[in-house]
């Protein structure tokens, strides 16, 4: 394969050493960038999945080994999380918690509470989401989601996100980076309401923590006299 990009930042060197990775050990080049993806959120796997798919049209491997190795490692990459997860568990997650400035205990109860509920989904619908695909692995492991569950969500959800991708760079070939621009796209404006919504979160929580401080530090008004605070009769 020797497709490569002509970006010259750090991103585009990076998938440019994917690239010859793939033309080195073939598919299970693209399952080891895929691992790392999870891990390493900035290396984009709507970037790297094409070049599969391009590289499988190309003859370089099969089209179902691209996608057989690009589904396990984003399975061994969302395991390592998981795992990561479990590890630190909600009681030692509670504690890192409590040392945080800007994050109380109820926050990550309330987080593990609503991923009791919504988990499956969220695991799920998560593959399709930057950033969040990596994320989400780590509270499934404090919630201790069942391990069969997790994997096979994860799995089916990554067989779609990996196929849809490898099959485009398989029809479009080199005419991939057009639509490879609406895709940057997507995931700037995700990652951008990522940011903003950080930041309105610490917007909130400092003001709410400001607010609680000025009303602790507002005592009732003593007794001019006894310098005591006054006696309320219950009439």
């Amino acid at each position: 394969m020797t497709t490569s990009t002509t970006d010259t930042s750090w991103l585009g060197s990076l998938i440019d050493a994917v690239i010859s990775l793939m033309d080195i050990i073939g598919p299970i080049g693209a399952g080891v960038a895929i691992a790392l993806e999870n891990l390493f959120p900035p290396l984009p796997s709507e970037a790297i999945l094409p070049m599969a798919g391009i590289a499988a049209h190309d003859g370089a491997f099969g089209l179902w080994e691209a996608v057989a190795w690009t589904t396990a490692g984003s399975l061994v990459g969302a395991l390592a999380l998981y795992g990561l997860g479990a590890w630190l568990g909600l009681s030692r997650l509670r504690r890192i918690a409590d040392r945080l400035p800007l994050i109380d205990v109820s926050d990550v109860d309330r987080t593990v509470a609503w991923f009791h509920r919504h988990g499956g989904k969220a695991v799920f619908f998560g593959r399709f989401v930057p950033i969040f695909r990596s994320l989400i692995s780590i509270p499934a492991g404090v919630a201790r989601m069942p391990l069969w569950r997790f994997g096979a969500l994860t799995t089916l959800g990554s067989l779609i996100w990996n196929t849809a991708f490898i099959l485009c760079g398989w029809f479009l070939g080199s005419g991939w980076h057009i639509v490879e621009q609406y895709v940057d796209v997507v995931q700037n404006v995700v990652i951008v309401v990522v940011v903003v919504t950080a930041v309105v979160f610490a917007v909130v929580r400092i003001r709410s923590l400001r607010a609680k401080k000025r009303h602790g530090a507002s005592p009732e008004p003593s007794d001019t006299r006894t310098g005591e605070l006054p006696v309320r009769s219950g009439r």
